[in-house]
């Protein structure tokens, strides 16, 4: 099964828009966890169980198992998905962007090796960074578009042509890049006047919306600017808030509540 046909279905069996991000950082670990050979991998296998009913996606952020030198658990985390929830895809957040057979080694890294459903790319450097992702017909290239970062306004506003960065970036998911009909874009939450003209450009292209929890980013806003017709057509994300709604004991449970509070407070708006 196709990456977008896979998120499709997931939204329509778990009745759910939540994308769970596995951040796990280990100075933020429960203590009952502390002693464990493989701590990474099993708080992520905890929140993942805990979470899996109210969940249409996972996106573990690469730099926090590289940081601590456990690309091993990442891979762990990713085969214990798809063998026990193949119904959910997982995009690997690792903001991929680089040329020529760079980028295919960065596209065979993400899908080949750790088995990744999709995977986030940068569009800076442009199509030739993004063909070898965009190629796979079967996984999902989920492209940086209006980030949800403050200072992301210094590049993504620039105007070219009366038209800004980001926007551009719109126009050839639209009309370039999208041959293969598998290209998702990352929108951010904390702007959502900009995430309604982006739905505009884009028809109902996918967003993956990362902002809300955490960072701030308003979910009634989120839905009324950015979902599809069919109430559809969001991934949005939330990390720190689901992950770490507990240290303590109850930290898989309190994952799981978090993720379907979020589930119906997005649910309300559909």
């Amino acid at each position: 099964m196709t990456f977008m046909k896979k998120i499709k279905k997931a939204w329509d069996i778990k009745n759910s828009l939540v994308c769970v991000g596995l951040d796990p950082d280990l100075k933020k670990l429960p203590p009952c966890l502390k002693g464990e050979k493989f701590p990474i991998f099993e708080f992520n296998k905890a929140i993942i169980d805990a979470t899996s009913e109210a969940a249409c996606c996972y996106k573990p952020q690469f730099a926090y198992y590289a940081g601590y030198g456990a690309e091993n658990e990442l891979k762990m985390t990713i085969a214990y998905m798809s063998e026990k929830y193949p119904e959910i895809p997982v995009i690997l957040d690792s903001k991929r962007g680089d040329i020529g057979s760079t980028a295919e080694m960065y596209a065979k890294e993400s899908f080949d090796i750790y088995g990744a459903d999709a995977v986030t790319v940068n569009p800076y450097m442009g199509t030739d960074t993004l063909k070898p992702f965009l190629d796979r017909k079967e996984k999902g290239t989920v492209i940086l578009c209006r980030t949800s970062n403050p200072s992301s306004c210094e590049i993504q506003e620039l105007k070219h042509d009366g038209l800004e960065i980001y926007k551009h970036v719109a126009n050839y998911a639209m009309t370039k890049w999208n041959y293969n009909e598998n290209l998702m874009l990352v929108v951010g939450a904390t702007f959502p006047e900009e995430l309604g003209a982006i739905r505009k450009i884009c028809g109902t292209i996918p967003f993956l919306v990362p902002g809300v929890g955490a960072q701030g980013g308003d979910v009634r806003k989120v839905l009324e600017n950015g979902k599809t017709p069919d109430g559809r057509g969001l991934v949005i994300n939330s990390s720190r808030g689901i992950i770490y709604a507990s240290n303590g004991n109850d930290f898989a449970a309190a994952a799981g509540k978090a993720t379907r509070e979020l589930r119906d407070e997005i649910n309300k708006y559909r």
